[in-house]
């Protein structure tokens, strides 16, 4: 008789329920599902937010959080999932941080617990109950999760540093508007 091992039934369970999570946050960016505001809507949301080109980013957001959610709670190349999925939320994160960190006043508490949870689970494995398990981690090796991090890590630093320098521009101009004759 088969024994279930905890570690491998636990990483299951968060591995799903993390998945789940950022999916579903990445349908309603890119499908409108479950009240989102679809492709059109994120990208006017993201092009208010400072990110550039809009769409592209939206884009890149929804795969990142529905194919990385997706992936991780099938077990499916699990490092590239959780590093895209930490990578969506680092943008998540910019946008949240000059509120604080506590989410009731708008702060990044949640999308930095679920950019943590993903990049957790991509660095620990998907564990024995998943596909990466069945396909004998052919897309689960070191490798990897070295070329999926530090991807994700120049990736994401571009994107919100490019943010970041629109923003900077933005505000000294409309400085230079104010103090104009």
């Amino acid at each position: 008789m088969a024994s279930f091992n905890r570690r491998d039934l636990g990483l299951l369970a968060l591995r799903v329920g993390t998945g789940a999570v950022l999916a579903a946050h990445g349908t309603q960016k890119l499908f409108g599902w479950f009240g989102g505001g679809g492709l059109e809507g994120t990208a006017k949301a993201m092009a208010a937010m400072g990110f550039s080109p809009a769409k592209e980013s939206a884009i890149a957001a929804g795969l990142g959080e529905a194919g990385g959610g997706a992936l991780l709670a099938l077990g499916l190349a699990t490092p590239a999932a959780g590093a895209a999925a930490a990578g969506a939320m680092a943008g998540a994160v910019a946008v949240h941080a000059p509120a604080g960190f506590f989410a009731g006043a708008g702060g990044f508490e949640y999308p930095a617990f679920l950019g943590f949870t993903a990049a957790a689970i991509g660095v620990a494995g998907a564990g024995r109950y998943s596909l990466d398990h069945v396909t004998d981690h052919v897309l689960d090796r070191p490798w990897v999760v070295a070329v999926a991090f530090i991807g994700t890590a120049f990736a994401a630093a571009a994107v919100v540093g490019r943010r970041a320098v629109a923003q900077e521009e933005e505000r000294a101009e409309e400085q230079a508007e104010e103090t104009a004759p």
